[in-house]
């Protein structure tokens, strides 16, 4: 099927908070530009343009992933993106990008709103073109000091995404970084929080703890407009919370950034993998920096191969801890009915236990 025929036909209905969900969510709100404060997080190979454009369409705020995409191939998908909706969006870039600023220029050329760095510290310069450009920055603080240090260094708002999330982790989780983070900077910037979300009673709690919004990743993969091929998504249909799991490392001296992916054979290949590469380094017939690339060029591509080309047994499946919450493959705007509708009922329960006492 062409990509493209996955664009809406019709408009996009727009779920809309009660009175008292739209205040708590005013402020994220008013940041993004959108009608409620829901930012789809951004997976690389999903968040493409249809799931980004049908996310900003029903009233949320999509994220395009632009992981390894060169300048001239995000111009292409903004462009994309562009075609479908009318509606703001984000753009995410990796720190590491070794085309970080040509890529923040390419999105300032689009008249991108947002951009959102993550994967590390972003480089001074970059927050500066990209405030200057006319976009507001977004970062990922994964310690109290980190975002301190970003909203000094001009973040306009931050992501605190805890270990319970997909992809690429840090070691701690939501719970404890909202308790450290959103009391300390919360009426200094919005703070989106993220990892593990997949009702809206917990965004419903967020919020009134002081965060601005949610950002949501896992829960939109089975997306009715997701391109994600349908044995991936069928993988996320059939997975549980225990099932999506951080990737092991088997020697301290080769770091493995801890990626949480559901359990599958290219994960028990990738023990083995690491056990012959030391085996190697061991014996003398690898170096270090040979022996550490093997080890991290061992999924090269294989993310591409399970979301795009089905492969679900030797691709990566990355995947939050929400992934048991994820139990049909539904339109983006009837997701995020849902989960408002669930913080809805949750103040009304509690309103109702306030009155009664």
């Amino acid at each position: 099927m062409p990509m493209d025929s996955l664009a809406p036909a019709t408009p996009t209905p727009q779920p809309t908070p009660g009175p008292a969900l739209q205040r708590l969510m005013a402020r994220g709100a008013a940041f993004l530009g959108s009608r409620v404060a829901l930012m789809g997080g951004a997976m690389s190979w999903v968040s493409e343009r249809h799931l980004v454009a049908a996310l900003s369409n029903a009233g949320a705020f999509g994220t395009i992933a632009c992981g390894a995409m060169e300048p001239d191939r995000l111009a292409e998908e903004i462009a994309g993106t562009q075609a479908l909706t009318d509606r703001p969006f984000g753009v995410n870039l990796i720190t590491m990008h070794p085309r970080l600023q040509p890529l923040v220029e390419t999105c300032l050329a689009a008249k991108v709103s947002h951009i959102v760095f993550a994967g590390g510290i972003p480089p001074g310069a970059a927050i500066r073109a990209a405030k200057e450009g006319g976009a507001k920055v977004v970062c990922f603080a994964p310690a109290l000091a980190l975002a301190k240090k970003l909203v000094r260094s001009g973040a306009d708002a931050l992501v605190i995404e805890g270990s319970e999330a997909g992809g690429h982790i840090g070691p701690v989780s939501l719970n404890v970084l909202a308790q450290e983070i959103l009391p300390a900077l919360a009426e200094e910037v919005p703070i989106f929080v993220a990892g593990g979300i997949g009702r809206g009673e917990a965004i419903l709690s967020y919020l009134e703890m002081g965060a601005a919004g949610a950002q949501l990743g896992t829960r939109f993969v089975c997306a009715a407009e997701s391109i994600a091929h349908p044995r991936f998504k069928q993988a996320f249909l059939r997975g549980a919370a225990r099932d999506a799991v951080p990737t092991v490392q088997l020697d301290a001296r080769f770091p493995v950034i801890p990626v949480r992916a559901l359990q599958n054979e290219g994960t028990k290949r990738f023990m083995e993998h690491q056990a012959t590469v030391l085996a190697r380094f061991q014996s003398g017939a690898l170096g270090k920096e040979e022996a550490q690339l093997e080890i991290e060029h061992f999924w090269a591509g294989a993310l591409r191969r399970a979301v795009i080309e089905g492969d679900v047994e030797q691709g990566s499946l990355m995947a939050g801890q929400s992934i048991g919450m994820v139990t049909a493959i539904q339109p983006a705007a009837e997701i995020i009915a849902e989960l408002l509708a669930q913080a809805e009922a949750a103040l009304a329960r509690r309103q109702g236990a306030g009155a009664a006492g």
